[in-house]
């Protein structure tokens, strides 16, 4: 986990410092927005995959509602959560 930095007391820096702060956390800003629209791309791929799989389960005649997912549907709606394990759905065939 990266360290947390505290605020610094903006009342006793110079116009200078300022801008150097305000620059360094716009870098910052701009690296974790880059960051974040490369996993949503990597999302987004493993999504299409998992929906071309189910396609052709659904096309060879496959049920695609296993009686584990009746399961976690069931404890989900009775207000019962995942497990953190499960909470990441389940592993691909």
């Amino acid at each position: 986990m990266e360290e947390e930095i505290t605020f610094p007391d903006i009342g006793s820096l110079s116009d200078k410092e300022l801008k150097e702060l305000i620059a360094t956390l716009t870098g910052e800003e701009h690296e974790v927005s880059y960051r974040r629209r490369l996993l949503h791309g990597k999302i987004d791929i493993l999504r299409a995959e998992l929906v071309t799989r189910l396609r052709g389960a659904h096309q060879a005649g496959e049920a695609l509602i296993k009686g584990d997912d009746v399961d976690e549907l069931s404890r989900i709606l009775a207000g019962e959560a995942p497990s953190q394990g499960e909470a990441d759905g389940p592993a691909l065939p």
